[in-house]
């Protein structure tokens, strides 16, 4: 249900290089609201679409949620070399919408946050997530004049919009899946340690690097991610967290619902949601040298995908679970759009 919304205001701007359209990528607008989820509970959300579109459909609109640790603005509308993955979508002619669920980014961080991570249980699980996007998709729709919008989701969020599509398939056009979760048979690169899970867990950004690196062949990551580019997404996803980014060293404050989910869930094999009651379009997409969501989570999903009307498995080589931010990322990108854009008509 959608309730009171501010808006934050907006603003036209240029997306940079990497011209989806010739040398003339179209100007884009974008705007930021906040989406009230539940009382006390507002949803950080940011929009960019071609500069004076007018006309609004389902299968031309986008909404993207993030992963376990990181907000979804500081990957997926970073801007690289002058281009994000949200600038090129919206380039493609589409409606692009982000969201950061309650914890997250700029959206609303709960009190537990003000007091040390030991003296409260986790939160904002997956349940609570589910709820943010669905604000975020009533908004959008009422938004639009809209039924359906399309899905994208990184890691944990893939969780989040496997449950969320599986419950409301009537809302949806099309799944993406990048790097998705399932039924976990090795260890979890995301950990809180010992003892009962606390409410939020920092983490630095050496930290980052190490897991982001994890898996990659030691020939390889030299080049893996281009100059300058870990460096500016450390720096933007640490000035989301003014709290964490005032320690020494500097820190992202990250809830751990989603820790508590995956011990309860799909750590042990239990998964709290019927992917066969998901009836859209679905595409699975990873990287070769992933390791927070290894290759058997996609390949165990991809037949229990049984109520897509069609579904595609891609893997990309030379990546990691954050091929979003390094040197093959147009591989990412591309694959994508053609699933989006395309008009799947069956052989008869």
């Amino acid at each position: 249900m959608l309730k009171k919304l501010l808006l934050w205001g907006s603003c036209a701007l240029m997306a940079g290089c990497a011209a989806t359209q010739g040398n003339n990528p179209p100007k884009l607008t974008m705007e930021e609201f906040r989406v009230t989820s539940e009382p006390g509970i507002q949803i950080y959300v940011r929009n960019k679409y071609p500069t004076g579109m007018k006309q609004f459909s389902a299968d031309k609109t986008l909404i993207y949620v993030h992963g376990a640790t990181y907000p979804s603005e500081t990957a997926f509308d970073l801007q690289l070399d002058g281009l994000s993955w949200m600038d090129y979508i919206a380039q493609q002619g589409y409606d692009v919408y982000l969201l950061d669920v309650r914890g997250y980014g700029a959206s609303t961080r709960p009190p537990q946050m003000d007091r040390p991570a030991s003296e409260n249980p986790p939160f904002a699980g997956t349940e609570e997530a589910m709820r943010d996007v669905d604000a975020v998709v009533e908004f959008v729709k009422q938004r639009r004049g809209i039924a359906k919008t399309n899905l994208i989701a990184w890691s944990w969020g893939t969780a989040i919009m496997q449950w969320y599509t599986s419950l409301n398939s009537h809302k949806v056009e099309k799944l993406v899946l990048y790097a998705p979760v399932w039924i976990r048979q090795t260890a979890s690169l995301v950990q809180t340690g010992p003892g009962p899970t606390p409410a939020y867990r920092n983490v630095s950004m050496a930290q980052a690097k190490t897991r982001w690196l994890t898996g990659v062949p030691e020939a390889k990551k030299a080049d893996l991610i281009p100059p300058g580019w870990f460096e500016a997404w450390a720096q933007a996803t640490t000035a989301t967290d003014p709290v964490g980014a005032a320690q020494n060293p500097p820190v992202l404050r990250a809830p751990n619902g989603v820790v508590e989910d995956g011990l309860r869930y799909w750590g042990k094999g239990v998964i709290p949601w019927q992917p066969e009651n998901i009836k859209v379009p679905v595409l699975l997409i990873k990287a070769e040298w992933d390791q927070d969501t290894p290759a058997y989570m996609a390949q165990n999903l991809f037949p229990k995908l049984t109520g897509a009307p069609y579904k595609r498995y891609i893997e990309l080589g030379e990546g990691t679970h954050t091929i979003i931010m390094e040197k093959n990322r147009m591989n990412l990108f591309r694959e994508v759009q053609l699933f989006l854009d395309e008009k799947h008509t069956p052989a008869k």
